[in-house]
């Protein structure tokens, strides 16, 4: 941090990135080498009531948080076909986690990642970053369009995880654009260091945009901030599979425990989804759905040890406007119907009211929204948030 501090101070204020370009810039003398450091924060403010056993929603709870702080480093190295991403999490929320298969450290690496373009339209990434799950997931925390994403990217996504990804894209036609990406990881999350406990995960993932790509790859940003001239689609689905995973969530949640060790179980998840933009408006859609071959964990006499995989499926709906002052009136529904049989969960639904103004893109924006969470079985609950978000 020394260092950085001490390059800021040095740099000359004429030399300094616009806002949101990076707190500064690096690059080698002999231009084999460049580094962008970056930083963002977001500070939530979260309102909660809880339906009464009379039916009233009440004893409302307030919650301040930093909920995302991050220092980010990307360039190349040696030359431009040799991209790297660095990014740590600061804050509670991001190096929360830890356990013995993370030697009890805290999870600062958020992203670790190499990209070699080795050959044309092919890219071998290498690390620990994001897999390519649903489209929700791999958005940017800072790029969303409301405050958070949706209860079935919370209950379904793979997030990140340690290993190899192959990207290729190819132009089907003059306007159709094709990409694939096959990964191949440890299949225990972001961060382990005890060596693989089950077997390995592969993913999968298909992305068709026949109208061509969106504009600054805008499909994977919230809103549609570049107020596309032309209709933009992406139809894309992903396969995951997780040969003997040991966690509830296939590389996420607790870890299954039983009184000889862990318990295995192949998990498979399927996400699709679309994105479509056009002239300030903009409309995502999603559909999870996870199984596991012994969604049930037991022990070695075949009793329940209390764990079980969070199988069932998910759907998720979203659209937005952008008005020509960059203020966006955004909805989304989600509805999660997990396995009741196995999970014991009744379905739910969530109905979401956003409102944002962007400052400068997602750079500088404030967003608020209020969502309505409707369970079939439990208490209903009225959840309202309130968020700033700086990116330097």
């Amino acid at each position: 941090m020394a260092f950085f501090l001490a390059a800021t101070l040095s740099a000359q204020e004429a030399n300094a990135p616009a806002f949101g370009k990076g707190l500064f810039n690096l690059v080698g003398q002999d231009s084999s080498w460049t580094m962008k450091v970056g930083l963002r924060f977001q500070f939530l403010t979260t309102l909660d009531w809880t339906e009464n056993a009379a039916g009233s929603l009440a004893d409302p709870s307030t919650n301040f948080l930093i909920r995302r702080s991050r220092l980010k480093f990307d360039g190349y190295a040696f030359s431009p076909k040799l991209e790297y991403k660095i990014e740590l999490g600061l804050s509670n929320r991001d190096m929360s986690g830890a356990s013995e298969f993370t030697r009890n450290s805290p999870r600062f690496v958020m992203d670790a990642v190499v990209k070699w373009n080795f050959y044309e339209n092919f890219v071998l990434w290498a690390g620990q970053t994001k897999l390519p799950g649903n489209v929700e997931r791999v958005i940017s925390s800072g790029d969303l369009q409301l405050v958070d994403r949706s209860l079935l990217n919370s209950t379904f996504n793979i997030d990140r995880d340690i290993g190899f990804q192959l990207r290729h894209h190819t132009m089907l036609t003059n306007s159709f654009l094709i990409r694939e990406i096959l990964a191949f990881s440890q299949g225990e999350g972001r961060n382990v260091t005890q060596g693989n406990q089950g077997g390995h995960k592969y993913t999968a993932r298909l992305e068709l945009l026949p109208f061509g790509a969106f504009t600054k790859d805008s499909e994977y940003s919230g809103a549609d901030l570049v107020r596309e001239p032309a209709p933009k689609l992406m139809l894309a689905s992903s396969y995951d599979y997780n040969d003997d995973a040991v966690r509830t969530r296939s590389n996420l949640g607790s870890y299954m425990f039983t009184d000889t060790g862990l318990f295995q179980t192949p998990i498979k998840t399927l996400f699709v989804d679309a994105v479509f933009k056009y002239r300030g408006f903009s409309f995502m859609g999603e559909y999870a759905d996870r199984k596991a071959d012994d969604p049930i964990a037991l022990n070695s006499d075949g009793s329940p040890t209390g764990d079980v995989v969070a199988v069932g499926n998910g759907l998720n709906l979203q659209a937005g406007y952008l008005t020509a002052k960059n203020w966006e009136v955004a909805g989304r529904y989600t509805h999660i119907e997990l396995d009741e049989t196995v999970t014991g969960a009744a379905p739910l639904s969530q109905y979401t009211l956003g409102l944002s103004r962007y400052f400068s893109g997602h750079k500088l924006k404030v967003q608020t929204d209020i969502s309505y969470l409707d369970a079939v079985a439990g208490s209903d609950e009225l959840m309202y948030r309130l968020q700033l978000d700086l990116h330097f």
